[in-house]
């Protein structure tokens, strides 16, 4: 199967933990957008739904899906979205689509965690996929001293990319995470960090993994 077909098949599978007459929280990136759209061949179920970027806003309205703020709504069933990696322990890397903060919001406010993905995302240790912080741009140098001071691994800035929050996206290379939790905790200390892609401190509930032999269902 292709790398589509799976991502198709795990959004086609995360469709079963949208609960009806509810707000969901939806992700950004490629395999959330296979969701969005089927999504959208049951959008009269749901109340709306609440997007973690500007591109996702755009897609589900779209589709006809009723979009909202996320401060008009009190609390989300279920929050779904893709992950660049995942361990065994559902801690993830996210943020290869440059939307970490607003994910990070969405997903608090939400009940559950569903990540859909496939099996190329499953790792034994988080690190191989670059880190991506996101940093006000005028700490960009200081930050990046701190996390190779801290951390050791290679800070890169983004080229040409701004956030949907208007700051810089620092790709960290080079690094084996052992303790996401504390990682991911250190990280948001360092002054002018305004989050990093380690979801490990509320990780995922439920990773809908894709195969060629079919979705597995992974649960912390």
């Amino acid at each position: 199967m292709t790398q589509d077909e799976l991502k198709q098949q795990v959004a086609m599978a995360a469709i079963e933990y949208v609960v009806p007459d509810t707000y969901i929280g939806v992700g950004t990136g490629s395999t959330a957008n296979f969701f969005i759209d089927e999504l959208a061949k049951i959008k009269g179920k749901i109340k709306g739904a609440v997007a973690s970027s500007e591109a996702t806003a755009e897609r589900l309205k779209g589709h006809g899906i009723p979009v909202l703020e996320l401060n008009s709504v009190d609390e989300m069933s279920v929050y779904i979205d893709g992950a660049d990696e995942a361990d065994a322990g559902l801690n993830l890397i996210k943020g290869g689509g440059g939307a970490l903060t607003r994910e990070k919001i969405v997903l608090a406010v939400a009940k559950q965690f569903v990540c859909i993905a496939d099996d190329s995302k499953k790792v034994d240790v988080l690190g191989k996929f670059p880190l991506p912080i996101e940093v006000i741009p005028m700490a960009r140098s200081y930050v990046a001293r701190e996390v190779v001071k801290r951390f050791g691994g290679e800070p890169v800035l983004r080229e040409g990319f701004t956030t949907d929050n208007g700051n810089v996206i620092l790709d960290i290379h080079g690094l084996e995470i052992t303790d996401p939790v504390a990682m991911e905790t250190e990280l948001n200390s360092i002054v002018g960090v305004v989050t990093n892609g380690l979801f490990a401190a509320r990780n995922a509930d439920i990773f809908l993994c894709g195969t060629a032999n079919g979705v597995e269902t992974i649960k912390a």
